[in-house]
């Protein structure tokens, strides 16, 4: 059985997306169409499923990394602020997308909050096995025999 590791993380992330938009146990917020994602952007996502990616990215996060708390996550999805003039500096992510996503993923049975911040639970560690082991096998099945 294959994990999460063994798969390119965008493709991965992409799958998962796809697979949560399919479920319906994550649906984006009614202000997720106009928000932007932090302070350091000038415009929102142009994408349409944006918030089932940042999900689908969120939930590998934790996988990776976890326990991983909100102002972690911040940070690593920041990004330079062009501040003009002056030198750009890094800029942490807005908070309230990475919240709402998170709590959805609670409620989903994907991720639990511990003291330290989110981890995987079992179901959501076997959700993301469980991609990783088609893409693995859907890959073998296009290698030409030889």
């Amino acid at each position: 059985m294959a994990v999460v590791y063994d798969v390119p993380a965008t493709a991965f992330i992409g799958r998962t997306a796809q697979k949560l938009k399919e479920s319906g146990k994550v649906t984006p917020p009614a202000w997720a169409a106009d928000v932007k994602t932090g302070v350091h952007r000038q415009l929102p996502p142009a994408q349409p499923d944006w918030f089932y990616t940042r999900s689908a990215s969120l939930l590998r996060r934790i996988y990776t990394d976890g326990p991983v708390g909100v102002q972690r996550l911040r940070s690593l999805y920041g990004g330079r602020k062009n501040r003009g003039a002056r030198p750009d500096r890094h800029e942490r992510s807005g908070g309230a997308v990475i919240r709402n996503s998170l709590q959805q993923l609670e409620k989903a049975g994907y991720v639990k909050a511990v003291k330290d911040g989110r981890v995987i639970t079992p179901a959501g560690m076997s959700f993301l096995d469980k991609i990783a082991t088609e893409m693995v096998n859907e890959k073998a099945q296009q290698k030409p025999q030889a």
